[in-house]
């Protein structure tokens, strides 16, 4: 299981998800409460392993400004997180040369908690279109409340969601997000059987700080989920 520890600020959280076991750690440059800078990222990736993942997360829809941020935060992976833009992945995906191929990137899909039904069709879609494109390999599933596609703390009706994701994915591999926590990313895990699971409010113990206990927790239970 893939796990990736989102919106971090700060080089202590980091570190120690990297020391209990995380793959990836998540960077949000995207308008939020969490939103960082190149240059504040940029003083972080330099002392984490090399093999960890270091991913970008941008609602721009500017991939001259996205990669520029990449290359000075020194990230390997970019989250697209403003929509789906097939010709934005494709230009990212030129981009990659320039990163020697070692920029990766992961599309969001937003399912909208209040509203199931136009999420079934929405999203069902959209993961067609992306199997068929080739352009990305890896897509995240959030949470969208309101205006809000990310950090709510809100999960998705995984219920409803488990047979789209099935039947849309095809190679593409998925990432679940929106809501998890140490208590239920096993459940989520045994539910939608994922490629992979993303977490931002469920291990903090503020928004922009991370709390020891709960990422631990989410972390060990996300490796064990059917000993939950």
């Amino acid at each position: 299981m893939w796990i990736k520890i989102c919106a971090n600020t700060n080089l202590d959280d980091a570190q120690l998800a990297v020391e209990l076991g995380a793959d990836a750690l998540g960077f949000v440059f995207a308008s939020s409460k969490r939103q960082v800078t190149a240059a504040e990222v940029a003083r972080i990736t330099p002392h984490l392993p090399h093999g960890i993942e270091r991913v970008g997360v941008f609602d721009t829809q500017n991939a001259d400004a996205i990669a520029g941020i990449a290359l000075e935060a020194g990230l390997t992976a970019v989250q697209l997180h403003g929509g789906v833009n097939h010709a934005l992945a494709a230009e990212l995906a030129e981009f990659n040369e320039r990163f020697e191929g070692r920029l990766s990137l992961i599309q969001t899909l937003h399912w909208h908690v209040d509203a199931d039904e136009d999420s079934i069709a929405t999203v069902g879609r959209q993961l067609a279109d992306l199997a068929a494109a080739g352009v990305v390999e890896r897509v995240l599933i959030d949470s969208r409340v309101g205006q809000a596609g990310g950090g709510t703390g809100r999960t998705f009706n995984w219920e409803r969601a488990k047979a789209v994701l099935a039947e849309g994915a095809g190679h593409l591999k998925l990432i679940v997000a929106g809501g998890l926590r140490p208590q239920n990313v096993a459940e989520a895990i045994r539910g939608l059987n994922p490629w992979g699971v993303d977490v931002v409010s469920g291990v903090e113990a503020h928004p922009g700080r991370k709390d020891p206990e709960k990422l631990a927790a989410f972390i060990a239970n996300a490796r064990q989920p059917r000993a939950v």
